[in-house]
């Protein structure tokens, strides 16, 4: 019998998650049936069952016997920050902000065109809900995490596994200390509105099929968002 290892498990919790946020699930909601994970995620059950507990000792999930599995946290968060840890080695304090950039710049203009192909409907409603949250959040922290939720459903949509697992490694990148700090002092009314209106751009152009356009839309968010965190830098 083959033996599933921790950071196999720590991927499937995390996929987990992610078919719970593509869901719109929340904080309270229940998770489905391992069944229909395992088939979705074409794991075993075991595995499956396996990953359930790693949840729950994280305390992300609880499991109520002949109720079902239950969240306990939104699971747009992810895994908890000491999981994250294990999975990356806490990259967040080898890396800064410009290499943070210079690698969202390689990936996420190139994953436009898969998402164009790949992209179901609801990756799209996905989309539109990080989109709506985003344009209705005042808070700075409300702000970063809904952009954080965003870009994140971007590449999931490419349904591409190794692409999103790449892109595991900037979202913790973006949570570290230096990022944050630099990412709040560039913050203004006036810009936000500019990155949300960005947004729009390049969510409708993946609507509409458009590659091309999508690609040249992102690059030019990513331009707007550096730029922005040179000045800070420099200020």
């Amino acid at each position: 019998m083959q033996t599933v290892s921790r950071e196999q498990l720590l991927k499937v919790s995390s996929d987990v998650l992610s078919i719970a946020a593509r869901k719109g699930l929340s904080a309270g909601s229940r998770l489905p049936a391992e069944r229909e994970l395992a088939a979705r995620l074409g794991l075993s059950r075991t595995t499956v069952r396996n990953a359930m507990a790693l949840l729950e000792d994280e305390e992300i999930v609880s499991r109520e016997v002949g109720r079902g599995t239950f969240l306990r946290n939104d699971p747009r968060n992810g895994l908890n920050s000491n999981t994250r840890a294990a999975m990356h080695q806490s990259i967040a304090i080898a890396v800064s902000p410009s290499d943070v950039m210079t690698a969202r710049k390689l990936i996420e203009p190139a994953s436009m065109s898969s998402v164009v192909e790949n992209a179901t409907m609801n990756d799209f409603d996905e989309i539109e809900r990080c989109l709506r949250g985003s344009e209705s959040a005042v808070e700075y922290e409300d702000v970063e995490m809904w952009d954080l939720a965003l870009h994140h459903a971007l590449i999931r949509a490419s349904h591409n596994p190794l692409m999103e697992n790449m892109y595991l490694l900037i979202d913790e990148a973006r949570r570290g200390s230096t990022w944050g700090n630099l990412k709040r002092r560039s913050d203004s009314e006036e810009r936000r509105n500019h990155y949300r209106q960005q947004h729009r751009a390049i969510a409708e152009a993946l609507r509409d099929r458009d590659g091309r356009k999508a690609r040249e839309a992102m690059q030019a968010h990513l331009d707007t968002v550096e730029a922005n965190l040179q000045a800070s830098a420099q200020s």
